[in-house]
């Protein structure tokens, strides 16, 4: 199949059975979901949506935030991964937004990215999630679909190289809920170690499994066990 075929086939088959998909942290307000997204980098959208709760209670506004101070601040944080730096980078953020940004969360990459704990995949998903900009956030999911569909070369080593591939295939109109395809295929179908392929519905157009079909079909392991 030919990688035109496979991105066409990809925008069909979720354009239509899932045209809808969207992050699963949850927010009302740009200011959470920036909140929510600093906290959630190698941490699960499940124990953030536990957590951030009681920090929208209590810090609804930048000016909240920027008022705290650490230690009053990391008792909320402290069951995520990397509580101390993510203390520090939430701070660091509300600070930087009532001095430098008027409170308002910035709409474009560049000016993002100068806030404390907002790298290039955090300032992409703000930015396609609030405003529905084509931006292209690289998680390992998508990471990791993107490259077993066939829809990225297997040479591609890095996240930007894999978000370049995908802006430069996928329809303007639709990247930025591709970013919400590939998450959500890759943490409930495609999973790192145990790949549900037999209940796949997308395998008629995935290289992964024309390279893995007879495996896949016996029953065998199709990824080495680590050691």
């Amino acid at each position: 199949m030919l990688k035109k075929e496979r991105y066409e086939a990809f925008i069909d088959h979720f354009s239509t059975h899932m045209p809808t998909a969207e992050t699963e942290l949850q927010y009302e307000t740009p200011f959470q979901l920036l909140t929510a997204v600093i906290l959630s980098a190698q941490c699960t959208d499940k124990r953030i949506n536990m957590v951030t709760p009681a920090i929208f209670r209590d810090f609804p506004t930048p000016e909240h935030l920027a008022a705290s101070h650490f230690d009053e601040l990391f008792p909320y944080i402290k069951s995520v991964s990397y509580p101390n730096n993510k203390t520090k980078h939430l701070l660091g953020m509300a600070k930087m937004l009532v001095e430098d940004f008027n409170s308002e969360i910035p709409d474009t990459v560049k000016e993002l990215i100068k806030l404390p704990g907002v790298g290039r995949k955090t300032a992409n998903v703000i930015t396609s999630v609030v405003w529905n900009q084509p931006n292209m956030a690289v998680d390992t999911h998508v990471f990791r679909v993107s490259k077993r569909l066939g829809l990225v070369p297997q040479n591609a080593k890095t996240p930007l190289e894999v978000e370049k591939q995908l802006i430069k295939h996928i329809p303007k109109e639709h990247i930025h809920v591709a970013h919400h395809w590939l998450i959500l295929h890759g943490r409930y179908v495609c999973l790192a170690r145990s790949p549900k392929c037999t209940e796949c519905e997308i395998t008629h157009f995935c290289r992964y499994f024309e390279k893995n079909q007879a495996k896949i079909e016996s029953g065998k392991e199709l990824l080495p066990k680590r050691k």
